[in-house]
């Protein structure tokens, strides 16, 4: 369990009794629904509106929203919970990534009319920056959003989309003004409702891993929306989208590491029960050595993700200090999975065991929020 790991230091008391209820409701309402969301490759969308009801979308969200007031702390509770229940179901992209563009950059009228309804889980959220043969590189966008008299005309395609089959409004990545220099200048971001005409939804597309997780491809045939859509300023888009990186990074290495502890416990529980020669694979020298080296990395990995916790509470967690994270915990992460499964053995190659589906799942870490390579340049950049 998270809340038994000696040490800690990023949470208080409420952030903790949070973490029971949070716990508790993935154990009754979620967990239990795990294989049939992975056979079917998405999420039930009720699963939402559960959520919503008992505080868990958005907690970050000022209450005259309709949210709780509460500090990311709350989102990072329920961040490590979902990746060591290994429940797959995209809360963080709209908790700890879209509510805050909405909160921090959006006009009174969209934050009246979406936050209330992301608190909630009525409305599930994407945001369509990928696009085909546009990976990290941000800046190179070519979907369009052309003004036509008091509208905005959205054309192109966007892939590798988190929530895309389940979303009801995607936050836009386009270019408002193709020819501006440098091109960041000319980039935006578009509320897009899902019931826009000309609005499509492509395949729910096939992974190797994070089966439940609907990962999709979105099409904008001129998709005609208000200007009143535009969130923030024109033009500012990319540099709305650069402030929000160390929080969403932050994010992904708190799953990272979280997800590595559960396959660690995992390990050592297999390793004790399965026998060979006449005794168990925890019995071996080099089976002890592989564990104590992971657990020694872990409580590093702690250590290091709580400091990182409460430097982005008080506000001072750099975008190099994200990228960091979001580099180590992944990597991290991938050691841990590679080298428990190794451990399981023969059976860590099947599906049925919980390893197969944590190491197939965590393969993506080091490619999403920006590929680990992207992570060293960015720190290499601040040297």
């Amino acid at each position: 369990m998270l809340d038994s790991i000696p040490g800690r230091f990023a949470y208080n008391e409420d952030h903790e009794a949070f973490r029971q209820s949070v716990r508790s409701f993935l154990e009754k309402e979620a967990a239990p629904h795990v294989n049939a969301w992975e056979e079917a490759g998405i999420v039930d969308k009720s699963i939402w509106t559960k959520a919503g009801a008992v505080g868990m979308l958005c907690p970050t969200v000022p209450e005259e929203y309709g949210g709780l007031g509460l500090d990311f702390g709350y989102n990072a509770i329920v961040d490590e919970e979902l990746s060591y229940g290994g429940i797959p179901v995209g809360f963080s992209l709209q908790s700890d990534i879209v509510c805050d563009y909405i909160v921090q950059y959006g006009s009174e009228e969209q934050k009246k009319q979406w936050l209330p309804r992301l608190v909630s889980g009525e409305t599930i959220t994407a945001i369509a920056m990928t696009e085909p043969g546009t990976g990290s590189d941000l800046q190179a966008v070519r979907t369009t959003a052309k003004k036509d008299g008091n509208h905005y005309v959205v054309n192109g395609s966007k892939t590798y989309i988190t929530n895309g089959q389940n979303a009801d409004l995607i936050l836009v990545v386009a270019k408002t003004d193709p020819d501006a220099k440098p091109a960041y200048k000319g980039m935006s971001i578009i509320l897009v409702e899902s019931d826009r005409e000309g609005f499509k939804r492509g395949r729910n597309l096939d992974k190797i891993g994070q089966d439940a997780g609907d990962t999709s491809e979105l099409f904008f045939e001129d998709v005609r929306v208000p200007m009143t859509n535009c969130l923030g300023e024109e033009g500012k888009g990319f540099i709305y989208l650069m402030s929000q990186l160390p929080q969403e990074r932050l994010s992904i290495a708190i799953g990272a590491q979280a997800s590595a502890q559960k396959a660690f416990e995992e390990t050592i529980s297999f390793t004790k029960d399965r026998k060979a020669f006449a005794g168990v694979v925890f019995d071996f020298q080099n089976t002890r050595f592989v564990l104590a080296d992971l657990k020694s990395k872990l409580q590093v990995g702690w250590a290091h993700l709580d400091w990182a916790i409460k430097r982005h509470l008080a506000k001072e967690l750099t975008a190099v200090e994200g990228a960091a994270a979001k580099l180590w915990h992944t990597e991290l992460q991938w050691e841990v999975m590679d080298k428990c499964l190794q451990l399981h053995g023969g059976a860590g190659y099947m599906n049925e065991y919980p390893i197969a589906r944590a190491w197939r799942g965590a393969r993506v870490t080091r490619i999403y929020g920006g590929t680990n390579e992207i992570m060293k340049e960015l720190i290499g950049r601040s040297l």
